[in-house]
């Protein structure tokens, strides 16, 4: 018997970003150099066995069917340990991240409807034409492990 395989295609294109902003504020520029309107989506990204959560900010260009998804990659969660007296006593932070092997990365805009390598390119161009974006870039899906999160 012949075993059939289903391989799913990634059908959606990356763009690291690059920014010391807060999600919202990195948001908020978009939508005004990019004519973007991107909203806080209701839900936060959440997976199982974790306490991280992952902030997501969504715009559906129905006009030309393609949907942008910003992502902070970023999730720092403070503990508070005060019942612990002396050296590791205290509060701490723990930092978490949605695609562990881009820790520097710290947000993701996933595009979904668009694979075009021309307008991705553009798109990077006009992101890095923000002053508060240090950098921008695409990222290659293939090089990513845990690209399982980003599927939503």
């Amino acid at each position: 018997m012949q075993l059939l395989t289903f391989d799913l295609e990634d059908d959606y294109s990356l763009i690291g970003i690059h920014s010391t902003e807060e999600d919202y504020r990195l948001a908020y520029l978009l939508n005004n150099c990019l004519n973007f309107k991107l909203t806080r989506f209701k839900d936060n990204l959440d997976f199982k066995n974790s306490t991280s959560v992952f902030p997501l900010f969504e715009y559906k260009d129905e006009a030309n069917f393609i949907n942008y998804y910003l992502i902070n990659n970023k999730y720092t969660e403070l503990t508070d340990n005060q019942h612990k007296e002396g050296l590791f006593g205290g509060n701490y932070s723990t930092t978490s991240y949605l695609i562990p092997e881009k820790k520097k990365v710290d947000f993701f805009l996933k595009i979904e409807g668009c694979n075009k390598e021309d307008f991705i390119k553009n798109l990077v161009n006009d992101l890095n034409k923000i002053n508060q974006i240090i950098t921008s870039y695409s990222i290659e899906l293939i090089s990513l492990k845990s690209k399982e999160n980003l599927i939503f």
